[in-house]
């Protein structure tokens, strides 16, 4: 992407791959939001979702408990796996954001990305980001089943997508290489957990940083871009 383009300053260019089954990725939205909320440059900021699946073998839902599932994964029992739930919701409510695992359907989320996607394709990054936050949502608050077609559909369609749109990409396999290129992408730059920011294509910062952090970030990026104006 051009750095400056008919008289316009210079931007900075925000990359974050993360999958919408995983909290820290929506708890790291939420921060980013907090931290771009108060950036005095914020209409010179883009953002754009990359794709990358926690579970790519995942069924379109996934039967059973979620703690269960996830003390199988990293080998705990499952009463530590309802603590370490436990311990994500309260850190979720402390940026503004309900959990509720009680409700959880997760499963594949190959589609969810692919229609990340078409919202990027078809109404930029504010609509991309918008049924990002749509999809975190239905995932950790509402109980959305994440991999059902029926689902994402109604999901896209609050969103802002085109209804008819929305539910030929999920009746197709349109967007798929470009999840599989994101995906290529992250291993071609050893993100192996998300969320994963990468800034400028310079800088890259693994998890959910805090709001602080966030905004020395993206101060740094912006005088780096801009030298004589910082």
């Amino acid at each position: 992407m051009p750095r400056v383009a008919c008289g316009l300053r210079p931007v900075v260019k925000l990359e974050i791959w993360s999958d919408v089954v995983c909290p820290w990725c929506a708890i790291g939205r939420a921060r980013l939001e907090t931290a771009l909320s108060g950036f005095a440059h914020r209409d010179r900021v883009t953002l754009r979702w990359r794709s990358f699946e926690l579970d790519p073998a995942a069924p379109c839902e996934q039967p059973g408990d979620r703690a269960e599932h996830l003390a199988a994964k990293y080998g705990v029992s499952v009463a530590a796996a309802r603590r370490m739930e436990e311990q994500v919701t309260v850190t979720a409510a402390a940026d503004g954001l309900e959990f509720r695992f009680d409700r959880a359907r997760h499963g594949n989320t190959v589609d969810a990305h692919r229609l990340l996607h078409h919202a990027w394709a078809t109404g930029g990054p504010g609509l991309q980001d918008t049924l990002k936050g749509r999809l975190l949502r239905a995932s950790f608050t509402d109980g959305e089943p994440i991999g059902d077609p029926e689902a994402l559909a109604r999901i896209a369609v609050a969103a802002g997508l085109d209804d008819g749109g929305a539910r030929a990409v999920l009746g197709s396999d349109r967007y798929l290489d470009d999840v599989r290129a994101d995906e290529d992408m992250a291993r071609r730059l050893g993100i192996t957990s998300v969320p994963f920011l990468v800034v400028d294509d310079r800088y890259g910062v693994a998890g959910a940083q805090p709001v602080d952090a966030l905004r020395q970030l993206l101060d740094t990026a912006w005088s780096e871009e801009t030298p004589a104006r910082s």
